[in-house]
């Protein structure tokens, strides 16, 4: 183990790398309880390891912080209740995620200081992550998750969700009246759904042909090339899309059925779906989540304002009227 450091750095950065070894260790340690025993010794081995690291950056930083903050504590307690309630599939996720959320981390850190002793320390971290940590993770849910099909359930949800609130925008601005506005949002959402899913089933069908034509390519040329077997298949992907599409439509749709009169209700609560969505996607990949949820509210925004003009000067050049 490395000497702690003489060099100063940001106090607000060795906390966040001690916070994080202590979430993750004290994360680990609640899933142990409440998963199935593979599991168990994989987030056994996992355990030991963070115990390691946490030890190593409070040694590094001469810090005795061994307490959670709230908002790493609020988040403990939102991942441990959701693996909960789905059980060892949120829980093979959870450690996905957070697989993916260090090895970033730390990369990006050891970019900046490579060189230093902190990047020295980010090193040692980062090796043991690809060799020990990636592995573990990985083995554990190469089987039992298909990270294509929630990508498919979070972005279709996530499509659906924002089209059709600005569908429901422009409807507003142009008629005004809340029962054309329903009906104009409904159709729109259905043939939505339904593009979205023959798109999935197309371009994944049209990969598997040229997949296939490789392999045959391959055999004919006697450089062997075995059957095409697709782990995401063409039809049930097209269904989870286009399902997941007309659950995200519904959102601001709702507000609508239930006699909301403006759009304002929709935007609500399309928002509000936005940035739980935006989080959980932001988690499952790795990326900043504050900066998603950022990125899809921007969207949103500037959806429902062009929609809405576009609706209004509809209205006024062409006299659209209910």
């Amino acid at each position: 183990m490395m000497p702690a450091t003489t060099q100063p750095y940001d106090p607000a950065l060795a906390r966040t790398l001690i916070l994080d070894e202590l979430f993750d260790l004290s994360l680990y340690k609640a899933l142990r309880g409440i998963t199935d025993s593979e599991s168990r010794k994989t987030l056994d081995e996992l355990i030991v390891v963070e115990t390691e690291h946490l030890a190593f950056w409070q040694q590094f930083f001469e810090s005795k912080l061994t307490a959670l903050d709230f908002g790493r504590r609020l988040k403990l307690q939102f991942i441990i209740l959701v693996c909960r309630l789905l059980g060892s599939t949120a829980v093979h996720l959870s450690l996905e995620a957070i697989e993916v959320h260090g090895v970033r981390k730390y990369l990006s850190l050891w970019k900046s200081y490579k060189g230093q002793p902190l990047g020295e320390a980010l090193k040692d971290i980062l090796l043991d992550e690809f060799k020990h940590e990636d592995v573990l993770v990985t083995k554990l849910t190469e089987r039992k998750i298909n990270p294509e099909k929630i990508r498919n359930i979070f972005l279709g949800l996530n499509d659906g969700l924002v089209e059709i609130l600005g569908a429901v925008s422009g409807f507003f601005g142009a008629f005004g009246d809340a029962a054309t506005v329903l009906i104009a949002a409904l159709t729109t959402a259905v043939a939505g759904a339904l593009s979205m899913a023959a798109g999935a089933y197309v371009a994944l069908s049209s990969e598997k042909e040229v997949q296939q034509t490789e392999a045959d390519k391959k055999r004919f040329l006697g450089e062997g090339g075995a059957t095409v077997e697709m782990e995401e298949q063409p039809l049930s992907s097209a269904v989870v899309v286009g399902g997941a599409y007309i659950v995200g439509a519904m959102v601001p749709v709702l507000p609508v059925l239930f006699g909301a009169k403006t759009a304002l209700f929709s935007l609500f609560t399309a928002g509000s779906m936005v940035i739980l969505v935006s989080t959980l996607l932001a988690f499952l990949s790795g990326m900043d989540i504050k900066r998603r949820i950022l990125l899809n509210l921007v969207i949103i925004t500037v959806a429902v304002t062009v929609t809405y003009l576009i609706g209004i000067v509809a209205k006024n050049l062409w006299g659209i009227s209910v």
